[in-house]
């Protein structure tokens, strides 16, 4: 067991520095708190949309007699970044995992991880790990300038659904790069890598708009498939068990399919 864990630890510790000694990876980062940024302040103060729009359209109401609840200016902002973070998730995700195994296939490197000790789970785990915490330092900075803009909010900001919110982009994340480091094992071009995964997620985002077309049983089963629908709970400060499988199911079979095509590379050598 200390074998493994010393493993594990040594495989996350050599991709998370991968990771930060990597132009790209920095790239990455600017554009995702670039417009992150971007529609943080779009969503604080754009008249035209976000939450200047909904005072606005209540106001209207009010002068005409009638009688609204108070409007929870936190809780509305909050669940419509969290919205808008994992959208532009979805477009940086598949970049972040495409390189996780094509880059290995790509230089000559994954027969030798394919015929290491290190069992290929062991691999597959640290690699995610290490992605998932280079995600997880990139949306960190978002949160601390959405904690300082709802600093002085009245009512003050839900820790419920800031705490959930975010638990949400952690496994929507780990889903979506798990996914993607199997589709990596594929092949040993990260675009290739990054255009499945893209394709397969953009399915998995949409795929409860295809369920409403579909009768019976199939349509039922299709729209429990939907991240978007199950992320969406999360950004509304739900916490459902039902989502919570479902990501980690997502994130399993991720890291089930990576080290079986690993397995399969090892075979082949033999």
């Amino acid at each position: 067991m200390q074998t493994v864990l010393s493993n594990l630890l040594a495989v996350y510790r050599r991709e998370l520095q991968s990771y930060f000694g990597s132009p790209l990876a920095y790239v990455i980062a600017g554009v995702f708190w670039l417009m992150g940024g971007f529609f943080l302040v779009v969503i604080l103060f754009s008249p035209e949309a976000g939450l200047l729009a909904q005072v606005a359209q209540r106001d209207q109401v009010r002068q005409m007699g009638a009688t609204l609840a108070p409007l929870d200016v936190a809780y509305e902002f909050l669940r419509a970044y969290l919205g808008v973070l994992g959208s532009l998730s979805m477009f940086v995700l598949p970049i972040l995992s495409m390189g996780l195994y094509a880059e290995e296939r790509k230089q000559g490197t994954l027969e030798l991880l394919a015929t290491s000790p290190v069992t290929n789970w062991v691999v597959a785990l640290g690699k995610l790990l290490a992605v998932v915490t280079f995600y997880v330092g990139m949306v960190l900075p978002l949160m601390l300038c959405v904690a300082i803009a709802l600093g002085n909010a009245e009512p003050p900001v839900s820790a419920n659904l800031l705490l959930v919110g975010n638990l949400g982009l952690v496994l929507l994340a780990a889903s979506v790069l798990s996914l993607g480091m199997f589709l990596s094992s594929l092949t040993s071009s990260t675009v290739v890598a990054a255009f499945m995964t893209f394709a397969l997620v953009v399915f998995l985002w949409i795929v409860d708009a295809i369920a409403r077309a579909v009768p019976g049983w199939v349509g039922d089963s299709l729209n429990h498939l939907s991240m978007l629908r199950h992320f969406t709970g999360f950004t509304q400060g739900i916490l459902d068990s039902s989502s919570i499988i479902l990501f980690l199911s997502y994130s399993l079979l991720g890291l089930f399919l990576t080290a079986q095509s690993i397995e399969a590379l090892r075979f082949q050598r033999n």
